[in-house]
């Protein structure tokens, strides 16, 4: 089976009851794993959760096989969660299917990869199987998602509400819906009996605040600006930011960029370009100025550099979750650093 973000609902109860791989893939990271997790959620009995990296795998294609076949430690049900780059996952789920063994769900999300890449390719077209591809939304359609969650939560909001809550999240829809939920249960809403989200509700709990939001520090942080590094830094570890979630609000703004880079070409304008966006609701009013500067700074080979560094730096904070604070603070002062160099 193939899916996109279009048909990905309708599909994904039958792909949980029938499918026994999944492969999701694409420039929308976030998207891939709220597919994953919808997935996990849909399983009859989720058990134990393995996770393993795809440099786990790249290092020993055989451990995947070795550890879908396999019961947990009390003979329990147990899932497979792989976050892997490009085609790391490709010779271990070769490996894999080699073995007619029955196994348990296996899920893998790749950054860097698409549906027409060599893994995505190995598993497509088996019934037991499904390949998900994920492009990076827009703020129109994030928005509109969080609309949707809004009315199955019990929060009226209108377009401007849900495009705030939408930007703040970095357009991250696990990000989004989060606040959503936080918020229905702050107003003490249900679909029963709904409650109108106004901004000062949006203000009080809201990670889309000033203060709290991730917007200061992801523009400091690849908008080169070193002089005000140090406080930023010094406010998210006050504040207790989720050091993950940080990094996926730069992720995010990294696939944005490299989606702008993209259009812009070798001699576009980034300022007409940005507009233009800004004017199409694809980009967000309060984010223009700030995307100016970080397109200006991020093109072609230092953009692709910057991807890599933070998906490394994902991998790094997943397999040091004690030292994640600090990974993530010396990884973003050397991307400032880098932002900051002369081209």
């Amino acid at each position: 089976m193939k899916a996109s973000q279009r048909d990905f609902a309708r599909l994904a109860p039958e792909a949980a009851r029938e499918a026994r791989l999944f492969f999701f893939c694409g420039p929308d990271e976030a998207g891939a794993w709220a597919a994953l997790e919808s997935i996990v959620s849909l399983l009859t009995d989720p058990g134990e959760r393995i996770e393993l990296s795809g440099a786990d795998l790249r290092k020993d294609p055989v451990r995947l096989g070795d550890e879908a076949r396999s019961s947990s430690l009390f003979g329990d049900a147990r899932h497979i969660v792989v976050r892997a780059s490009g085609e790391e996952a490709h010779d271990a789920l070769e490996v894999l299917l080699s073995s007619d063994v029955e196994i348990c769900p296996v899920l893998i999300v790749a950054t860097g990869a698409t549906d027409k890449s060599r893994t995505a390719k190995l598993i497509a077209n088996r019934r037991d199987a499904l390949v998900g591809m994920f492009y990076l939304p827009d703020l129109a359609a994030i928005a509109q998602t969080v609309r949707q969650l809004g009315a199955e939560t019990g929060l009226k909001m209108d377009a401007a509400m849900a495009q705030k809550i939408a930007s703040t999240a970095g357009l991250d829809i696990r990000l989004a819906r989060s606040e959503v939920e936080k918020l229905a249960l702050y107003l003490d809403a249900d679909p029963g009996s709904p409650r109108d989200l106004h901004a000062d509700s949006l203000d009080a709990i809201g990670a889309a605040s000033e203060d709290d939001s991730f917007g200061p520090i992801v523009d400091c942080v690849l908008g080169g600006n070193t002089g005000r590094l140090a406080t930023e830094i010094r406010r998210y570890r006050e504040l207790g930011i989720n050091p993950v979630a940080l990094l996926l609000a730069l992720e995010r703004r990294a696939a944005q960029l490299a989606a702008l880079a993209a259009k812009l070409g070798s001699r576009g304008d980034v300022e007409t370009l940005v507009n233009a966006e800004k004017n199409a609701r694809r980009v967000f009013y309060k984010d223009a100025d700030a995307i100016k500067t970080q397109l200006s700074r991020w093109r072609g080979k230092r953009l692709e550099r910057l991807v890599d560094r933070l998906s490394g730096l994902h991998h790094a904070l997943l397999s040091n979750s004690a030292d994640a604070e600090l990974l993530l603070a010396q990884g973003m002062a050397e991307i400032a650093r880098a932002a900051s160099a002369k081209r």
